[in-house]
């Protein structure tokens, strides 16, 4: 096998995305757009991928690292001048090259194989990846001669009535002898109406050295799109979470409405989960079988059991267990840790705490900084007091404790095994086991206090 390199393009601005973010680093389903297109590259084995940068090119670097290394294009004089800024790093070597584009993110490893495989099978010095384009308008066209050769590339601005005709399109991405490749670029001129150096005329530029110029047609011309603006970011949105959630649902994932519901690349979900709409499960977060999930239920890198029941809520960098059961409307905040058979329910907010096995948290509390033991019961309206304005303070909640409504545990407290507090209790003190704690005001009746109330109030 050949020694094989790849060119990555990220040196435009993307001004008709009018953002302040640099184009490339716009994230499709979480991750940056070049970095879908470096992760796709790859599993090609290359020798060496070099991105070349341009505006926001620290940023480009900083989210790429050791998967790269850089060039920067300091001027944009059109994608031959940007191809060009590698020469140093390439022009000597022996092999294959593949220019890719930073905004393609949906060209897929399976693709890019194919081109270069099609390409050293053929012997040829240049092969354009082309698709056939339902509306060309403003691609280039690729144009065959009269034995289905490919005998040149012409730009869209470039372009003839009858080339405008032509309907199969360049997407941008090429393979090249590497050598032929850098030969050719010195011998490409800015004549066109842009006043830019373009990389298409490489193609041209063989053809007239009696070079083998071929083409590798993909099926799917949605995989080559090219992110400009906002409307084709979501477009690729759209698309890529419609293949993220084909592959979950063919792995034996029910998800009851794929159109409204929203899975990150880095989840994985076991067989018979079912997933409401709504839904947006995000992050590394694996989710056992049998599990359901939604509706209106966002995730984020969690590690959850199975038969888990979670609807209506949130929850992030946490652990849930099996047999769990989550709300509607609790909130999970980070480094929590659910045990088997306990329940969060509805309006309940936990924050870096454990919620032992069998434990309930049943509505309308909040749980921070605790560590509750195995079957105790957390009455409605509990509040553990953590933060006395400076520092944070733990609430320990041993097995078996039955904790009344309203209690509040001013932490740092321990409540012992098998302890009782009374519904309506501000606790300050450690509880022991098997004792019961409370500390209400004591209540006074004032007799036809009330109706005098009512007479005032005329």
């Amino acid at each position: 096998m050949k020694n094989r390199y790849a060119i990555v393009l990220a040196a435009g601005r993307g001004t008709r995305m009018k953002s302040n973010l640099y184009k490339v680093l716009h994230p499709v389903v979480e991750r940056p757009m070049v970095q879908h297109v470096v992760n796709q590259l790859q599993p090609l084995a290359l020798e060496k991928v070099v991105t070349i940068v341009g505006f926001g090119a620290e940023a480009v670097q900083e989210t790429l690292g050791d998967q790269s290394s850089f060039v920067v294009q300091e001027e944009q004089l059109g994608t031959g001048h940007a191809v060009q800024q590698a020469e140093d790093m390439l022009q000597h070597m022996e092999g294959t090259t593949l220019v890719v584009c930073g905004d393609t993110p949906l060209i897929e490893a399976e693709t890019f194989q194919a081109l270069v495989d099609h390409h050293e099978q053929t012997n040829a010095k240049a092969t354009i990846l082309t698709a056939q384009a339902p509306d060309p308008a403003g691609y280039g066209r690729v144009i065959r001669n009269e034995h289905n050769e490919v005998e040149r590339i012409v730009e869209h601005k470039d372009a003839s009535d009858a080339e405008l005709l032509v309907s199969e399109i360049n997407t941008g991405t090429y393979c090249f002898d590497n050598k032929a490749l850098f030969h050719a670029l010195q011998h490409v001129s800015n004549d066109n109406a842009q006043g830019e150096y373009y990389l298409p005329d490489v193609i041209q530029i063989l053809k007239q050295q009696a070079e083998t110029v071929g083409a590798y047609m993909t099926a799917d011309f949605e995989e080559t799109l090219g992110i400009n603006d906002r409307v084709a970011l979501a477009e690729a949105e759209v698309i890529m979470k419609r293949r993220i959630n084909e592959k979950h649902m063919r792995n034996g994932v029910t998800i009851i409405d794929p159109s409204n519901t929203y899975i990150g690349m880095d989840v994985e979900i076991g067989q018979d989960v079912i997933v409401h709409p709504g839904s947006m499960i995000y992050g590394v977060t694996k989710i056992g079988e049998n599990s359901v999930i939604g509706p209106h239920t966002e995730i984020n890198n969690m590690n959850i059991g199975e038969r888990v029941v979670m609807k209506q809520s949130v929850a992030m960098d946490s652990t849930i267990a099996n047999d769990v059961h989550v709300g509607p409307y609790a909130y999970i905040r980070p480094k929590t840790n659910v045990l088997d058979h306990a329940k969060v329910g509805h309006f309940v907010e936990v924050k870096q705490s454990t919620i032992g096995e069998g434990s309930k948290i049943p509505h309308l509390s909040y749980v921070g900084d605790a560590k509750i033991g195995n079957h105790v019961n957390v009455g409605c309206g509990t509040i553990t007091v953590n933060y006395d304005g400076r520092e944070k303070h733990e609430t320990i909640i041993e097995d078996g404790a039955f904790i009344g409504c309203n209690a509040n545990l001013v932490a740092p407290i321990t409540i012992g095994e098998d302890a009782f507090v009374a519904a309506g209790s501000t606790v300050t003190k450690d509880v022991p086991s098997e004792a019961l704690a409370f500390g209400r005001a004591r209540q006074a009746n004032k007799e036809g206090y009330a109706k005098s109330l009512k007479k005032q109030d005329k």
